[in-house]
């Protein structure tokens, strides 16, 4: 019959190999509950990495754990682990757990115990997770380093819930519209040394709900959101929608050059447009057309089929945008008015032909102003400023003047005086003819501020000069009458 000694020892023998077999590491709940599944996560598209992303929780510098040391309760303690990632054990003393899981910094303390206690049992638990640190570059409003907090419990209570990368694109204000949200990369760090990087499609998660690529983040995690190489506009609208794009109420300050009634910088905000004094407003998208309302409207001739859009990117590089207005006015194809975003230059070209009747259907679209100022001088019934509609021909500005004073007009042809862009000024003589529709030689089109003179003709310039001769000598002579009279 075996001793009591010896039966002692035998039963804890027994028991370590059936600890040691079964639980080598206790692992924490909360790590094991936040792991996704391997199917939700997409495969990275580095070589090296051709497995899904490691979603395991790594300490870190503000993690709270608890080592339990089995029998040796007085070496059980609850830990902050310091920036450093180096904690103070006893017995052992410092040992860092920087970047390691849970189960590996328990195995890295067993190893370090061993030393001093015979078959040691080690477990970490994770007790509050540390906020989470990361950064996010590219295209996005606010490129930078942020912190995030984990919402819920930590620790055994399953509830806590790791920020996502919509979350993290959110808190960086949203992607710009010249992002690529297809080719959205994930780079997280591996252990101590590796890293992976998954690519995450954003528009397959707005098309199909699939919330897979939303994958949960962790502590030192980068999301570089890619510039786009190519633009579309109707993909364009569906980012802009997105909950995850910049915020759709910040205003947006651009430029607008070239065939618009006043050049310049504008704000242009989706719930109201402001241009200063004159300018337009309304309500609605920050789109291209409301910024050239903002501009006052085309000029006659601007070419609405050939605009750009220039829009600087986070690379140091400019997109450009090709939009035809006139397809918008055609067909109805809303995607041509492109929206805007803080830092677009948009260029409205000349054309090089204008077409009277396309002329004339843009005067009534809201792409042009609602009036135009003609100055009618001369020899006409009600001379002065007129106010006329756009794309209005010189018949029509002659017409609104009260036509020509018959007897006095040089009714065959009118100066034209207009003041150009570049500060010039340009007089040309026009040969008048009102059985003719618009054309350029005898009924062009007027521009805001242009000047319409009517000379005299030959008889009135005759008489006016006699006027001039012989009005001094009847003073005299009625002078003369009135002196002599008195005698």
């Amino acid at each position: 019959m075996l001793n009591t000694g010896l039966l002692k020892i035998l039963i804890q023998s027994s028991l370590g190999v059936v600890f040691l077999t079964a639980v080598n590491v206790a692992a924490p709940s909360a790590s094991l509950a936040q792991r996704q599944p391997v199917s939700q996560i997409p495969p990275t598209t580095t070589p090296a990495a051709s497995a899904p992303i490691d979603t395991n929780y790594t300490l870190g510098g503000g993690d709270l754990i608890r080592v339990n040391v089995f029998e040796v309760p007085e070496y059980t303690g609850e830990y902050q682990i310091p920036p450093g990632g180096s904690i103070n054990l006893p017995l052992i003393g410092s040992v860092s757990v920087l970047g390691l899981t849970t189960e590996q910094a328990a195995d890295e303390i067993s190893q370090r115990y061993s030393r001093y206690l015979k078959r040691p049992l080690i477990s970490v638990n994770l007790l509050s997770p540390r906020p989470i640190n990361i950064f996010v570059a590219g295209e996005v409003t606010r490129p930078g380093a942020y912190t995030l907090s984990l919402q819920g419990g930590a620790g055994n209570n399953p509830g806590v819930q790791y920020p996502t990368v919509l979350a993290a694109l959110t808190t960086a204000q949203g992607v710009t519209l010249a992002a690529d949200v297809t080719q959205v990369q994930l780079r997280r760090k591996l252990g101590r040394n590796g890293e992976q990087t998954v690519t995450l499609n954003l528009k397959e998660l707005i098309q199909t709900g699939r919330i897979g690529q939303d994958i949960t983040l962790r502590d030192g995690d980068t999301i570089v959101v890619p510039t786009a190489t190519t633009f579309n506009v109707a993909e364009a609208r569906n980012l802009f929608a997105a909950n995850f794009a910049a915020d759709p109420s910040r205003p947006r300050t651009v430029a607008i050059i070239g065939e618009v009634n006043r050049p310049g910088s504008y704000m242009v905000t989706p719930g109201s447009t402001t241009g200063g004094e004159g300018g337009a407003a309304g309500t609605g998208l920050p789109t291209l057309t409301r910024a050239i309302q903002l501009a006052g409207g085309i000029t006659a001739q601007a070419d609405i089929r050939s605009l750009k859009l220039r829009r600087p990117t986070r690379t140091g590089s400019e997109q450009t945008i090709d939009v035809n207005l006139w397809q918008l006015l055609q067909s109805g194809d809303v995607n041509q008015d492109v929206i805007v975003q803080d830092g677009d230059t948009i260029v409205v070209p000349t054309a090089t032909e204008i077409n009277p009747a396309e002329a004339t259907q843009l005067a009534s679209t809201t792409l042009s102003p609602t009036s135009i100022q003609v100055g009618v001088v001369g020899e006409v019934k009600k001379p002065g400023a007129v106010e006329l509609k756009p794309n209005s021909s010189l018949n029509q500005a002659l017409l609104a003047a009260g036509g020509f004073n018959d007897a006095r007009a040089k009714s065959g042809a009118v100066d034209l005086i207009r003041l150009n862009p570049n500060g010039s000024v340009t007089k040309r003589v026009v040969q008048v003819d009102f059985s003719q529709g618009i054309n350029e030689k005898t009924n062009p089109i007027l521009r805001n501020n242009d000047v319409v003179v009517v000379s005299r003709n030959g008889t009135a310039r005759t008489g006016d000069t006699l006027g001039v001769l012989f009005n001094p000598i009847g003073a005299v002579l009625g002078i003369l009458r009135t002196i002599f009279s008195g005698f």
